[in-house]
């Protein structure tokens, strides 16, 4: 397989298609319309999980500490009625079975991305803030990326305020968390970033990259899908190679839906993801 080889067979992909594939703090050996914008999905958790753990060194939270748990949130737009999550379109029950109780935002941020919880998601938004996890993409060297209103917060969406990734961005901040766990760097100091990592790699939904991999292969990775979008990023570790950061973003109709977690799109990123690790030692 060649580069050129693996953008043919993506030309005949309905929608558009977005990659990044190189080494930590390396140009890129592969980009397709790395800069195209994508509707994040769940793939701007990661930058909410760098929020927190930042608001945490700063000493202005504490990991540890219980707060409620509560199905209740501001609206990103002004003047909107307060919304809340709706649990059929979660991913974990275990999050739901703490509300009108406490939870400590360490467990919430684990719950976030192991299995994606929206309703942990929001939880931890209302504590950091959307203007921390704008920092977090400004100080990652992102230059196109938005986290403008948490997950269902219709009202917010209907006036225009998105959550918009690009492949291109989410590598750069996949790749500032790796390199920021050996080095000191921009996002949080090494413990942090290593901490952070050990959390995606703990990632339970492994049927997109994952699935391209070697069974065993440790991959550091958030994937994300709703109608019509499935996006992967990562963080790849193999044994016999330098590590290696990938990010796929499509927006294809091979995208089943909410209630489908795999479908062909997951296909096609496992198939990329394949064909990046057959060229590990060439990245």
């Amino acid at each position: 397989m060649t580069w050129d080889d693996l953008d043919a067979h993506l030309d005949r992909v309905p929608g558009t298609v977005s990659a990044y594939v190189g080494r930590l703090d390396a140009p890129p050996t592969w980009t397709r319309h790395a800069d195209a914008g994508h509707y994040a999905a769940s793939t701007m958790k990661v930058a909410v999980l760098a929020a927190l753990h930042r608001a945490a060194e700063a000493g202005t939270l504490d990991l540890d500490a219980p707060v409620p748990v509560l199905n209740d949130f501001d609206s990103a737009r002004p003047g909107a009625p307060r919304f809340a999550n709706a649990q059929h379109y979660d991913n974990d029950d275990a999050v739901w079975d703490r509300i009108g109780g406490t939870a400590s935002l360490r467990w919430l941020a684990d719950r976030m991305i192991v299995r994606s919880s929206n309703l942990a998601t929001n939880l931890v938004l209302g504590h950091v803030g959307l203007p921390a996890v704008a920092e977090v993409w400004a100080l990652a060297g992102a230059r196109n990326s938005v986290t403008g209103r948490g997950i269902e917060d219709f009202a917010a969406r209907e006036a225009g305020i998105t959550n918009t990734v690009t492949a291109a961005d989410l590598a750069a901040l996949l790749g500032a968390l790796a390199t920021g766990a050996d080095t000191p760097g921009p996002l949080a100091s090494p413990a942090a970033c290593t901490t952070m990592l050990d959390v995606l790699l703990a990632q339970e939904h492994r049927e997109d990259l994952a699935a391209g991999l070697p069974e065993g292969t440790r991959i550091a990775h958030k994937n994300g899908w709703v109608r019509g979008v499935r996006h992967g990023a990562g963080v790849v570790l193999p044994d016999d190679a330098p590590p290696y950061l990938i990010a796929v973003c499509t927006t294809t109709d091979l995208a089943g839906g909410d209630d489908q977690v795999e479908d062909d799109a997951c296909l096609l990123l496992a198939h990329i993801s394949a064909q990046v690790w057959a060229a590990r030692h060439q990245l």
